[in-house]
């Protein structure tokens, strides 16, 4: 038998005749109990049919083969003289004759390599006796089939590969000249009668065809070995997957952000500017589809209000102006456009730096906590003429608090409407103020003048707090879906290039193992080249059409930031692509709305988390501003089914251009009706945008990210813990972690000893545990708690100097121990921020304090200590000591005595 195959048909095919026989099968007889010369000496052979007496002679079986024992004779043939062995051991005595089995002695046992018994006519005449099949009259065999063994005793029969002949290849030819001259070479070694070598010719044509070729796929290799290493490394998408490896992120820039004044007309209460104008209200999707309101810079004979998608819409963004949105929508209410202090009668009064609180003039029951106000000085303190107020002193504050309060000094009769109840008796209120109070974060950086005084002349409402402050954002949005879905899908132009998914190519494609493979029972060994090539996925990574893409952090309208401050900056860790794409099944419809919507996809900074069905892609931007999109492989994220179209909804705008000055908005675009200059009288920006941020250059990437790894990322001692605390900047200056077992696991319990020792409110245990997400074991529960403060009490006996007034130098005494922020900017001794976790008091600090106050001679302590403690005599420690997580605290508030004391006792002075 000259094949190997999986289907062995021709023993069927001679059982279902009678004119021809064959072998079946042969089985060694080697019985352990029988003497070792007789072991392994007769030869079973059974056969399809049964065998006519006298049908085989020794003459007719010959035995082949063998490596070391060769020639072995066969000594005797008996048919039927024998029976079949049952499984597990053959017999020594049969149970009874068996006509298709033929007993074959031979004179000695063979090796260990493969005999075959073959049936032939005579010693002279190997071909098959007459009546006997040509395939089934030989079997192969192993006299040794019986011996112990750890492997399968049937060999594995594998079609061998026939090797390819190699031609001799120079492979150091790299450029289109050596591939061309290679090839020429070739050719004369294959076609030695050819030897045209003119351009013009056919052969030379495709020989010159396919260097270029050669020369365009070397060329194409080289680049792929120089974006395999990041130092050299040219595209910045290579140089971004790098820096990944190593917990890297490379960022593309950040958009600006910027508060917008809308101006509302008089009259104007509690109309709506919407973030976006929907297409349909009723739409659920309303706000992914709606036209979103624009804020353009000032244009040339550009009216403040316009309509989207008019004529005097498309000359302004002829002029090509920078393009802001709004983050979120505002109610208007004309009171809000300028608001001015009160200062409660008295004249030349600033808002000192670091103050969170102030008094307005009116009741302004519109505005609420959460509310932008904009602080800002509108007069010059010293000339009160508009154009010399000092622009940098404007800052904005979010909200915390509002109270609608009167003056009780200027009392006057409720006005009718405010009536008591008839038979009650009148009421008399003061002038309506409203007392506002915003976040720490927002604390003045500078001093705010409210009213000055120059000369004999006084000047009021120097400075004002603006309303109606909306947050908006740089980017244009750009919609690839038509509003009018009647039109032919083909007409509609996508924004990726290709827009659609390509087909398989039959040329690329990759062996697929099935089960065809194997022949017989899985796992037999025995296996037939027989493979089936499954066509390769059409690589997909489409062009935005447009740049640059926005980079913006998302914005949770109903849980906004804490802080003014923290709004208007965007972490770079948080930027996101804004864009979505929409996907399309294949389908011959003719309109718009015959498509079928597949799914939308959604962008992600990297696929390493993405699942096998997640719909996300990766947006990976080049040196030159083109955003290419990068989809999953099946594995991480889904891959895109072919001919699947796609449709974007993106924003372009982008890094430092959008960081536009103070007063550079001016028009307001929006589709909404409501919205007309009955309403809306302008818009401005009175402080300039923040934010914008120029890609990561390639440069940048190179020298930070091998570093990268350098950076704990992850926390597992109690220390991490207090180091990532830290690292969040959320106003803390040490942080100690604490590991305790809970019942069922453990719970990290986090300490933060906040700037200005601030509690730990809800919003900062929030924002803690938001932050440390990233940082925490699994398996480990987080629990963010407030120090444990240690109250003191301090007593003094201090003598002044003749010259000094004594109640002078006691309240200097005061002040320099206090708890605040002292006129010159230095911390009192016992300010909130000079102590930590563990650090001891000192007495010699009080004794250098007191010193250096002037008026002061001589200070000696006469008590320092914890607070509630016994009063006994003990003498005067050098530091009181501090457990772990305790604070030393002396506020000596007299409306929390429990807060610490301080005592001093006075002597001398005048």
């Amino acid at each position: 038998m000259i094949y190997f195959c999986c289907d062995e048909r021709r023993r069927n095919a001679v059982k279902d005749q009678t004119h021809l026989n064959g072998i079946d099968f042969l089985v060694v007889i080697d019985n352990t109990s029988d003497a070792y010369a007789d072991r392994q000496r007769k030869l079973l052979v059974h056969f399809i049919h049964d065998l006519k007496p006298g049908a085989l002679k020794i003459d007719n079986v010959r035995i082949e083969g063998g490596e070391r024992i060769r020639n072995i004779k066969v000594t005797g043939v008996t048919i039927g003289g024998i029976g079949s062995p049952p499984p597990g051991s053959p017999p020594t005595s049969p149970p009874g004759s068996q006509a298709n089995v033929l007993l074959v002695e031979v004179e000695e046992a063979g090796d260990f390599s493969t005999y075959t018994l073959r049936l032939v006519q005579g010693a002279e005449h190997a071909d098959p006796p007459d009546g006997f099949d040509p395939i089934l009259s030989a079997v192969d065999f192993s006299f040794k089939a019986g011996c112990a063994s750890d492997f399968d005793c049937k060999p594995a029969s594998v079609c061998p590969i026939e090797p390819a002949t190699q031609p001799e290849i120079n492979y150091l030819a790299k450029d289109y000249a050596s591939f061309r001259q290679l090839m020429l070479d070739r050719m004369a070694a294959l076609m030695p009668q050819w030897k045209e070598r003119d351009p013009a010719d056919l052969g030379i044509t495709l020989v010159e065809l396919l260097a270029y070729v050669g020369d365009y796929l070397s060329y194409q290799q080289d680049a792929v070995a120089t974006e395999s290493y990041l130092n050299t490394a040219r595209r910045r998408a290579s140089v971004r997957r790098h820096a990944r490896l190593v917990d890297y992120f490379m960022h593309d820039g950040s958009n600006a952000r910027v508060w917008v004044q809308v101006l509302a007309a008089d009259g104007v209460s509690g109309v709506e500017l919407k973030r976006k104008f929907p297409n349909d209200p009723k739409d659920p999707e309303n706000d992914i589809k709606g036209r979103p309101t624009q804020i353009l810079t000032r244009v040339a004979d550009g009216a403040s209000l316009i309509t989207n998608n008019s004529p005097d819409y498309d000359k302004a963004m002829a002029a090509r102006p920078e393009v802001f949105e709004l983050v979120h929508g505002i109610t208007l209410y004309q009171e809000h456009n300028e608001i001015k202090f009160y200062s409660w009668d008295d004249g030349r009064c600033c808002l000192p730096k670091g103050a969170t609180r102030a008094t307005l003039r009116g009741h302004l029951s519109n505005l609420k906590s959460g509310d932008i106000l904009i602080l800002a000085e509108v007069l010059g303190p010293i000339t009160g003429q508009p154009e010399d107020a000092d622009p940098t002193h404007r800052h904005a504050v979010r909200l915390t608090k509002v109270t609608l309060s009167h003056d009780p000094l200027h009392r006057s009769l409720s006005p009718p409407e405010q009536s008591p109840p008839v038979g009650s008796p009148p009421q008399f209120i003061g002038p309506p103020v409203t007392e506002i109070t915003w976040h720490s974060a927002d604390a003045l950086p500078f001093p705010l003048c409210i009213s000055s005084r120059a000369g004999t002349t006084d000047f009021q409402d120097v400075s004002v707090a603006w309303g109606n402050i909306v947050l908006a954002d740089h980017g244009l949005t750009v919609d690839d879906e038509p509003e009018d879905k009647t039109r032919n899908p083909y007409t509609v132009t996508s924004s990726l290039a290709p827009d659609y998914v390509p087909r398989p190519n039959p040329a690329l494609s990759l062996p697929v193992p099935t089960e065809a493979q194997t022949c017989g029972a899985a796992g037999n060994g025995s296996h037939c080249v027989v493979q089936r090539r499954q066509p390769l996925s059409a690589r997909f990574r489409p062009r935005l059409a447009r740049a640059p893409i926005t980079q913006a952090a998302p914005y949770d309208v109903k849980n906004p930031p804490a802080s003014a401050s923290a709004t208007i900056v965007q972490p770079v860790r948080d930027l996101q692509p804004a864009i979505a794409l929409k996907s399309f099944a294949p389908s011959p419809a003719k309109t718009f709305t015959d498509l079928t919507l597949v799914a939308i996809w959604a962008p992600k900074r990297d696929l390493l988390n993405s699942h096998t069905e997640d719909k996300h892609f990766v947006v990976e931007v080049e040196a030159d501003g083109t955003a290419y999109l990068r989809f999953g492989d099946g594995r991480f994220g889904a891959r895109p089914e072919a001919e699947e179209r796609f449709l974007a909804r993106y924003r372009i705008g982008n890094g430092a251009r959008g960081n536009v000055g103070a007063e550079s908005l001016a028009h307001l675009v929006s589709s909404d009706p409501a919205i007309t200059d009955q309403v809306v009288t302008g818009v401005r920006n009175p402080l300039p945008a923040e934010g914008g941020l120029e890609p990561e250059s390639i440069e940048q990437a190179r020298l930070n990210a091998p570093s990268a790894f350098r950076t704990q990322e992850r926390a597992v001692t109690p220390d991490d813990y207090a180091a990532a605390a830290v690292r969040c900047d959320l106003g803390v200056q040490r942080a100690a972690a604490t590991f305790r077992w809970t019942g069922s696991w453990r719970t990290v319990f986090l300490t933060a000893d906040r700037l200005g020792g601030v509690k730990a409110d809800d919003q900062f245990t929030r924002d803690m545990r938001a932050c440390l997400e990233r940082f925490r074991m699994a398996g480990h529960d987080l629990e963010v708690e407030s120090p444990s403060f240690v109250s003191l009490i301090l007593e003094m006996l201090v003598c002044v100097k003749p010259n000094y007034f004594t109640s002078d130098v006691k309240a200097a005494v005061l002040d320099v121990f206090s708890n605040r922020v002292l006129p010159d900017g230095r911390l009192g001794v016992f300010h909130p921020d000079n102590f930590t976790f563990g650090q001891p008091a000192f007495s010699s600090q009080i004794y250098a304090a007191a010193q250096s106050v002037a008026g002061v001679d001589s200070v000696e302590i006469t008590k320092f200590q914890r607070q509630n403690l016994s009063n006994g005599t003990t003498p005067i420690p050098n530091k009181l000591e501090m457990g772990r997580l305790e604070i030393a605290r002396l506020d000596n508030d007299p409306d929390f005595p429990e807060h610490g004391v301080i005592n001093l006792t006075m002597r001398g002075g005048r």
